[in-house]
């Protein structure tokens, strides 16, 4: 397949895509969930394990974004996080609702209080300072491995998956927490093979094929490859998916990133780093 003749049809669908997701940040802002914002933390023992749409019924009023957690040996505890600032009268009507509704006692009332936030701006650099790190040992051993070249292409197409991720979580508003991160930085993880592995091919077939152009050599390495790439990523979001479907929430929130960023990442690894080091190559070869 000519892969290389439809580049600028990927590049615009991605750049659309990035652009609606800058445009909404720049709006509406990120909805950062509680562990930067802080909040307020109820937990209440139910007696029971009660599903989250039920207790949503009643958090709902109060903060739709709230986060809903079980604990206890049985599950019978919930745990609710608040990115509003609940005073103590909002908190005991909670309860209450809580208390009317599953017959409760005053002593099932665990924990009410409130809470900063939990990254905080200290956090958040050191995690922007990972990515980062991350990303210079990426490219360093891309360029040593292959040519600066690659690393470059590698680089763009993994700072291309994270920005989809977060168009992602800007147009849905999904709440940015602790899970987001430390999923983004699976992601950058995880990205990078499918591209190594496109690019050895190519390095393979410059090798074999010395006399076709570039852009033949490219067409050839992606259409050597992809199936492999569709099928690994493919295998990889039947698990994602399923924790997603069946897992609590807390699971939900570190799942649905890593499904966003495996998408974007076996697009990007096809569709983005090989055109983008196509072009690098035809204009500035050595």
């Amino acid at each position: 397949m000519n892969f290389m003749s439809k580049r600028k049809i990927f590049f615009t669908m991605s750049i659309i895509i990035i652009l609606i997701g800058i445009i909404t940040t720049a709006v509406l802002g990120l909805n950062f969930g509680i562990d930067f914002t802080g909040g307020t933390l109820i937990q209440i023992d139910l007696g029971e394990k009660v599903s989250v749409k039920d207790i949503r019924e009643i958090t709902d009023e109060f903060d739709v974004n709230a986060e809903i957690i079980h604990a206890g040996d049985l599950k019978e505890q919930v745990i609710i996080k608040t990115t509003v600032d609940l005073n103590n009268a909002e908190r005991l009507d909670i309860f209450n609702q809580f208390k009317e509704k599953y017959n409760l006692e005053d002593t099932a009332l665990m924990q009410s209080e409130k809470f900063g936030a939990a990254i905080g701006s200290e956090i958040q650099t050191k995690a922007l300072i990972s990515v980062l790190i991350a990303t210079i040992g990426m490219l360093l051993y891309i360029t040593f491995r292959f040519e600066f070249k690659f690393g470059i292409s590698a680089i763009i197409a993994l700072v291309h998956d994270v920005l989809i991720a977060l168009t992602v979580y800007a147009v849905l508003r999904i709440p940015v927490n602790s899970s987001f991160v430390a999923a983004i930085l699976t992601i950058v993880g995880y990205s990078i093979n499918d591209t190594i592995v496109v690019f050895d091919r190519i390095r393979e077939n410059i090798k074999s094929m010395r006399k076709n152009n570039y852009e033949e050599i490219v067409n050839k390495s992606v259409s050597q490859t992809i199936v492999r790439s569709i099928n690994t990523s493919f295998t990889t979001l039947l698990a994602i998916v399923t924790l997603y479907i069946f897992g609590v929430e807390a699971i939900k929130d570190f799942a649905l990133p890593l499904i966003v960023g495996v998408i974007a990442g076996t697009y990007s690894s096809i569709f983005i780093a090989s055109p983008v080091w196509f072009i690098f190559k035809s204009k500035f070869s050595n």
